[in-house]
């Protein structure tokens, strides 16, 4: 016999969580929900495996021994392998390798779990689920416009209505443009700028006072923890965030006024929407302007207002690889939290221009765009508004096992047999426990119906059917427990080839109970 002191201790990895069958059942509904959508757009489903190369996903530190920078990696025969940090990478990857067979442009879904090799938590997981569609080999911004109008449309048909969501729309051009304004333009200084950018991308978690730390020298966080900053100085600093800041409020007046402080030649901002009059104007923040206008155009004319899909030029997105228009579904209802709190729920999901990633395999452009939504995250917040009822979902039917012996087992295993071809969701008690501690079973498992044949019952052809939901109701006013067992509530005894049909009816009743309920 092993010793006790020896036993494995069961725990659950930093940064991970197990999921129930509520949490995984929801999740399959709305991914469905979303699947029709893309599929409604002609996109195709595709997948890709969880593990790549690692210089394939882009992200590594070649003067270290380890490329461990947000991946989690392992050596295999000299080559770095490592688990996807997301879905677009390994598809850039499947495309360039395909891409003579591949029909162009390439449009395709998939879903799956991502990995990041990060300091874990509050909300914040090392394994997640995301759920991509992505458009390979269309230079021009229509294939942008369409992603953020299919988002709008994944919105309102998980039952998101209009005014509750938006989708934001921005141009990395843009961002670079202002980067480009304050010195920080030129391959020397790509590091630089993405620093900025994912600083800027944290304004609405940490406030403007986090995000200036993280652009000057960096941030100690409340674990004592140090982040880096991007190493601007104070006038550069106050550029940036009056920028940011500004146009988040979409409010013209404020954009002169403060933008005016910082270059006098800004005064003569001529409306709103004209921010090629912001004193900018070098290439990159024009181009940029301009994609802008024209996916403004399309979506308007496709009869997206403004309410579903916005041009706003404080959406940031933090990821190296985008090169043009980037966007970010925002959820706007007030949401409660996991702890009950009314709190503003935001991102569900983003994505954006990457020209530069399946090119880099290929040595020629391939221009491509897409779009990713955070499953997980999205599913939390639909299950908080009540846009995901799993509550349909019935518990099977337990068959108890009140002998043990090899005919009896027979005889129950064939009464499941006949439930499930019937349609019915059922399962014979496979423990070695007594009736009590099997109908507490069924209880625990949410049965609708406990099946009970005992010796007696046997000798008549007969089977006890024990409607568990009714009878919870019913014992729940008899106080008597001798009341109780004379009044055997909501239990009835049929011959055994009329076992189904009486299920039927006993869980047709509970439905239409349902009904009424809601």
């Amino acid at each position: 016999m092993a010793d006790k002191s020896e036993k494995m201790k069961a725990r659950l990895p930093r940064g991970f969580v197990d999921r129930g069958a509520d949490d995984l059942r929801a999740v399959e509904k709305m991914m469905a929900t979303i699947r029709s959508v893309f599929e409604l757009y002609g996109f195709e489903p595709v997948d890709q495996p969880l593990i790549e190369y690692t210089d394939a996903l882009g992200k590594f530190l070649p003067d270290q021994d380890r490329p461990n920078e947000g991946v989690f990696s392992f050596q295999d025969d000299d080559q770095w392998l490592s688990l996807r940090y997301d879905l677009t990478a390994p598809m850039a990857r499947f495309v360039a390798e395909n891409f003579e067979r591949l029909p162009k442009p390439y449009r395709s879904y998939r879903s799956g779990w991502v990995f990041r090799n990060e300091k874990p938590g509050p909300g914040r997981f090392r394994q997640f689920m995301q759920f991509d569609a992505d458009t390979v080999g269309t230079p021009g911004v229509a294939a942008d416009a369409e992603m953020a109008m299919m988002m709008a449309d994944v919105m309102e048909a998980l039952g998101i209505k209009r005014g509750d969501y938006v989708v934001r729309v921005n141009n990395r051009k843009v961002l670079d443009g202002v980067l480009e304004a304050i010195g920080l333009g030129g391959d020397e200084n790509i590091g630089r700028r993405l620093t900025v950018l994912r600083a800027i991308d944290k304004l609405d978690k940490l406030g403007v006072a986090g995000v200036r730390l993280l652009l000057g020298a960096g941030r100690k966080d409340e674990s004592g923890d140090f982040t880096k900053g991007a190493g601007l100085d104070n006038t550069q600093v106050d550029v940036v965030i009056s920028y940011f800041t500004v146009m988040a409020q979409h409010d013209p007046e404020k954009i002169v006024q403060t933008l005016g402080s910082i270059n006098p030649g800004l005064s003569n901002l001529i409306e709103e929407r004209k921010l090629e009059h912001l004193g900018i104007t070098n290439a990159s923040f024009v181009e940029g302007l301009a994609e802008l206008e024209q996916i403004r155009t399309m979506v308007a004319q496709s009869g997206y207002g403004e309410d579903r899909i916005r041009i706003d030029p404080s959406v940031v997105r933090g990821l190296e690889y985008y090169t043009g228009p980037v966007y970010e579904a925002e959820l706007l209802a007030e949401i409660p939290n996991e702890d009950g709190q009314i709190v503003r729920f935001g991102s569900v999901g983003g994505g954006g221009r990457y020209d530069g990633l399946v090119s880099r395999f290929r040595g020629e452009p391939v221009p491509a765009t897409g779009f990713s939504i955070g499953v997980s995250r999205l599913m939390t917040a639909l299950k908080n508004l009540g846009k995901l009822d799993t509550s349909d979902v019935i518990a099977p039917v337990v068959v108890l096992t009140m002998d043990k012996d090899t005919e009896c087992l027979g005889r129950y295993q064939k009464m499941v047999a006949e439930l499930r071809a019937a349609g019915i969701r059922s399962e014979m008690y496979l423990g070695g426990a007594g009736m009590k501690a099997q109908l507490k079973y069924a209880d625990r498992r949410g049965s609708p119906v406990a099946i009970i044949q005992g010796g007696d019952e046997r000798a008549k052809g007969e089977v006890q059917i024990k409607d568990l939901i009714e009878g919870a109701k019913m014992s729940a006013e008899i106080a008597d427990n001798a009341e109780w067992r004379a009044a055997r509530p909501a239990q009835v005894t049929v011959a055994e080839s009329g076992l189904v049909a009486e299920v039927k009816k006993i869980l047709a009743a509970q439905a239409e109970e349902r009904a009424r309920g809601k």
